[in-house]
């Protein structure tokens, strides 16, 4: 569709975003985007033959979408042992997000406690309640759904998962295991040295506690870990499996039916993850890094063999769009912009079941930024969701 076609809204049907460097799914032209409706209804090159939104040259590349955040819990809790109201949480993070060009982020909420964070089991029906109460009412610029990521150590995960996986506003679900000696904390001294410094406890301390975890958690996680599955499954949600390690946690995974492996730990995982057709993520704050915060495998060593297909920003919700941008810059890596900007839109999307969005094409939804570069770091001059402006 151009803009000659009779069937093109005019008027103050329509907005144009014109003078930009456009990032399609396999290319960068110059030109223009027509948007009505919510939706994209025309890309052209060339200069546009009426009045709109000058980008300046600028890059309008697709809003990104986040598989995976942790972030709405920081500010639930913004200092230790202070618990914020989770309305006004979600608001501050619904803040946060649209500024780092996330216009469709999953907020992903730890179901069942770890020992140095028991308050979780409490917290989560609030956080949940409050996403859905902010989303009902618009309060947020950008679109939160909710990835349950489960903890099979606690045996009150099960419940926690029932309860609310029912609820519109949760759309996907993960399978995770924070032991020491396990996937993430494979090496146990370092597990002990942060227990410590995070508790105060002697080493005879954490250590005994430790050992009192491991003791029951396995026949813990025996038990929690069908039952999430298999709710998710009746739910019919998008499955992932978190800090794949060794093989048999890829073989478990497929024997479950779990098409995503999310955050692999070691590239013998991933390799056999990728071999299998599932879908890999990695962390954008590791690529930022250029390695990872756990001392496990780096995400540039695992793009080197082309085996991520997903960026997720874990924690710091800005390392999307600073990883895309920087990859596509680096020539150690293989990925031009468009492909780097596929890997945290148009991917993850797919992946979430969302194929209204994530790329810059006719009949998708206008979910847009305006991107800038200064000095080689992009930044958000604008934002577009369903075509209206909020950022």
């Amino acid at each position: 569709m151009t803009f000659a076609d009779k069937t093109l809204p005019t008027g103050s049907e329509l907005t144009v975003l014109k003078n930009a460097r456009i990032v399609l799914v396999d290319q960068v032209v110059t030109g223009h985007v027509a948007i009505s409706d919510g939706r994209i209804v025309s890309i052209d090159t060339g200069l546009a033959p009426q009045a709109g939104q000058d980008l300046d040259g600028d890059y309008l590349i697709p809003g990104l979408v986040d598989i995976h955040t942790d972030h709405f819990e920081k500010h639930v809790y913004p200092r230790a042992h202070v618990r914020w109201d989770p309305l006004r949480a979600a608001l501050a993070h619904d803040a946060q997000i649209i500024g780092s060009g996330i216009t469709t982020v999953f907020d992903s909420l730890c179901v069942g406690a770890t020992v140095s964070r028991p308050e979780r089991r409490e917290v989560l029906a609030p956080m949940v309640d409050a996403l859905e109460k902010g989303q009902a009412a618009g309060m947020f610029r950008a679109e939160h759904m909710v990835h349950l990521r489960c903890e099979i150590t606690d045996a009150e995960t099960a419940r926690l998962t029932e309860e609310n996986i029912g609820k519109s506003i949760v759309r996907m679900i993960s399978v995770m295991e924070h032991l020491p000696g396990r996937r993430q904390s494979k090496n146990i001294e370092a597990y002990t040295q942060r227990r410590m410094a995070d508790t105060g406890e002697s080493r005879a301390e954490a250590e005994r506690t430790t050992q009192n975890l491991l003791n029951h958690s396995d026949e813990i996680s025996e038990k929690v870990r069908p039952a999430v599955i298999s709710l998710a499954h009746a739910h019919k949600l998008p499955l992932l499996s978190h800090d794949d390690t060794e093989l048999h946690h890829v073989d478990e995974a497929m024997s479950e039916g779990i098409t995503v492996s999310e955050f692999p730990c070691t590239l013998a995982a991933a390799r056999k993850a990728k071999a299998h057709q599932m879908c890999v993520v990695g962390g954008a704050p590791n690529v930022l890094r250029g390695g990872s915060q756990s001392g496990n495998v780096a995400v540039s060593d695992l793009m080197a063999e082309g085996l991520v297909d997903i960026l997720a920003s874990d924690y710091v919700p800005r390392s999307l769009l600073d990883g895309a941008f920087m990859i596509a810059a680096d020539a150690s890596f293989k990925e031009d912009l468009p492909a780097a900007i596929r890997m945290v839109s148009r991917t993850p999307a797919e992946v979430s079941g969302l194929d209204d969005r994530g790329e810059i094409a006719v009949g998708k939804r206008a979910d847009l930024l305006h991107v800038a570069l200064h000095d080689g770091h992009p930044f958000v001059k604008m934002a577009w969701l369903k075509g209206r402006r909020v950022l």
